[in-house]
């Protein structure tokens, strides 16, 4: 699964309904074309295939004099689940892939919109195997020339460790920050940032 997925259901889930430009407009004042790897094509592609699978809705369509119409869509209860799901899985999955990363962005974004008890449970979740993934990556720093690596090798198990160190020392941070009540969650009073028709 890519970002893109996410993103487009969180979008159209703020919103309340929304039409592929307006996504694509949300998604580039955050610069997630950056961030995430989302293409203008892959935006209205997301939609379409959403709603082929019953995760959007069509609601209204706008007839445009220049160009093609604009469909507006919302989210079925289905979307509203797999959205949830999406949400949970990146934030508890760690996968070090480029595409890891832009799932982790993704869900970072919409971070509020799921309960802190909840968040705090997935981030710990991942948090178990980011240390994992440290202490292999040192171990194989420690070792690696025993098991017969050329001793250059090294610089990418350093680069490895240094990586998700800094991953790791970043989520004990977040995990800390949301055990002290920062930021509006979605069980938490007041609007939480991603909330059903709550734009920024």
């Amino acid at each position: 699964m890519s970002a893109t997925r996410l993103l487009v259901l969180g979008v159209v889930r703020m919103y309340g309904s929304a039409h592929g430009y307006q996504v694509r407009r949300e998604l580039l004042t955050w610069s997630a074309d950056k961030w995430a790897n989302v293409a203008p094509g892959s935006i209205y592609h997301a939609l379409k295939k959403m709603a082929a699978e019953k995760l959007l809705e069509e609601v209204s369509t706008e007839e445009e004099a220049q160009g093609p119409d604009r469909t507006a869509y919302r989210l079925t209860p289905d979307g509203e689940t797999e959205f949830g799901l999406l949400l949970s899985r990146y934030l508890a999955e760690s996968d070090d892939s480029a595409q890891g990363s832009h799932r982790l962005a993704a869900a970072v974004t919409f971070l509020p919109a799921l309960p802190r008890a909840t968040v705090l449970s997935l981030l710990r979740h991942r948090l178990t195997q980011v240390a994992g993934q440290r202490a292999t990556a040192q171990d194989m720093l420690d070792h690696g020339t025993e098991w017969g690596q050329p001793e250059h090798v090294e610089e990418l198990y350093g680069l490895w460790v240094a990586s998700v160190g800094a991953q790791e020392v970043w989520l004990r941070g977040l995990v800390e920050r949301l055990e002290a009540g920062r930021y509006v969650m979605a069980d938490d009073e007041g609007a939480a940032f991603g909330s059903p028709s709550n734009q920024i």
